[in-house]
């Protein structure tokens, strides 16, 4: 059973830099190097992983490590939390459009509009994210979103792009509604799913999760955030993906075998790995 993590953010484990939030985290266990967190990975079945990029100095790393590292490979993004730093800076936005024709840049992304916490005004949000879906259609590369309190603004944006020609991407860590879900699927977006999936506490969004469908699906494990049941409370790894596909094989009533085959392939389709 061989696993695809389709976003995490390994590559700044142990660095000083990179995005500060995931920095943060993985200096809770200092011990684990970025090298120890794949061989982990891959003795756990899962041989290949997606490190996403959320800032330009975090998308330089991704690209450098997946080029020098098996069985990762690197997505380039602009977090929407950063968008403050790049929406007004031609010079920065043009050093990170370069790092698309690198070797192993399979995706843009993680990029999209956050309007839970809106550390980047709602106008600069837009901006870099319209930048990346240009940056995306440039080079033929399918995009990461990162959505959240926001798809009444981001479907219209998306709609605009879809219709010149049609966005391949994924709703990284999807907890939205029924609404948007059946959306996305009729879209052809897949659907991220990770370890939120493991502690939900209502039941309409376990419905959501049940109702995804296997052909839309994508695993993924945010690491170091997110952590599944049950290793709550401790910096999560892409080894524990195995913990979302066990949960997801008990949801939808399917053996492990389908979920990881299904959820693999999807992601061998999404990125072209």
């Amino acid at each position: 059973m061989q696993l695809t993590d389709t976003h995490c953010h390994i590559q700044s484990a142990g660095y000083q830099d990179g995005e500060r939030s995931t920095r943060e985290i993985w200096a809770k266990q200092p011990e684990l190097t970025r090298t120890q967190l794949v061989e982990r990975a891959v003795a756990g079945n899962v041989t290949k992983m997606v490190c996403v990029g959320c800032d330009l100095a975090d998308s330089q790393i991704a690209v450098e490590f997946a080029n020098t590292t098996p069985y990762t490979w690197a997505s380039i993004g602009l977090h929407p939390h950063e968008a403050k730093d790049y929406a007004h800076n031609a010079e920065k936005l043009a050093t990170f459009a370069a790092l698309a024709t690198r070797t192993k840049v399979v995706a843009v992304g993680e990029c999209g509009l956050d309007y839970f916490y809106n550390h980047s005004p709602k106008a600069d949000q837009t901006t870099v994210l319209r930048f990346q879906f240009e940056l995306a259609a440039k080079h033929n590369l399918p995009i990461i979103f990162h959505v959240r309190d926001a798809f009444d603004d981001f479907w219209p944006i998306f709609d605009e792009y879809n219709q010149a020609e049609p966005v391949r991407g994924v709703l990284h860590s999807f907890t939205d509604s029924q609404v948007n879900l059946q959306r996305a699927v009729s879209n052809g977006l897949y659907i991220g799913v990770n370890g939120i999936a493991t502690f939900v506490k209502k039941p309409s969004q376990l419905e959501v999760y049940k109702s995804i469908p296997l052909q839309s699906m994508v695993l993924e494990t945010d690491a170091p955030f997110l952590t599944p049941v049950p290793h709550r409370g401790t910096v999560n790894m892409p080894e524990r993906l195995f913990d979302v596909a066990n949960f997801l094989s008990m949801v939808h009533s399917e053996r492990i075998e389908t979920i990881c085959e299904a959820t693999s392939a999807n992601a061998q389709r999404l990125f072209n790995f």
